[in-house]
C-alpha cells in the first residue's frame, strides 16, 4: 500500500541555523520561509525525525545531510517502504564518510547514504 501517493502528507521542512522544524505542504511555486530568521526552509523528506534544538552536534549531522542534498525519505518515494534509507546522526559517521568520499573519490552524497563507509554500494 502506498502510503503517500493516496494522500497529500505534508513534508518536513527545517531551518538548521534555528534548529527547528515544520511540517508544511509541498508548493512548487513558493519557498517556505522560517519564522524566526526568514531563511528558506531546506525541505528534509517525509520520514525527518528532527533531533532536540538543543542537541547541536545531532544538527550538525543533519546539516551536513541536508547540503549534501539528501533528503530522509523511504525507500521509495511513494512511501511503500517501511523503513528509511540510512542517514548518519553523529558527526563521527559524517566524519568517517567524509574520509571515504575523499579516499575513494566518491560524492558526498553517495558516501553519506551508506550504512557502512567502507562497504562499496550496490548499483
Amino acid at each position: 500500500m502506498c502510503f503517500y501517493a493516496m494522500t497529500y502528507y505534508k513534508l518536513h521542512y527545517a531551518c538548521v541555523s534555528c534548529r527547528v522544524s515544520f511540517k508544511r505542504h509541498a508548493h512548487a511555486e513558493r519557498s517556505h520561509r522560517c519564522p524566526n530568521c526568514a531563511r528558506a526552509l531546506v525541505r528534509a523528506g517525509h520520514d525527518f525525525a528532527p533531533p532536540p534544538r538543543r542537541d547541536v552536534r545531532a544538527w550538525s549531522a543533519v546539516a551536513a545531510v541536508l547540503d549534501a542534498g539528501l533528503r530522509y525519505e523511504g525507500l521509495s518515494v511513494c512511501g511503500c517502504g517501511k523503513e528509511p534509507k540510512y542517514r548518519p546522526r553523529t558527526r563521527a559517521q559524517v566524519r568517517a564518510r567524509r574520509v571515504v568520499a575523499v579516499r575513494e573519490g566518491l560524492p558526498l552524497s553517495e558516501a553519506l547514504s551508506r550504512a557502512d563507509p567502507q562497504t562499496p554500494s550496490a548499483d
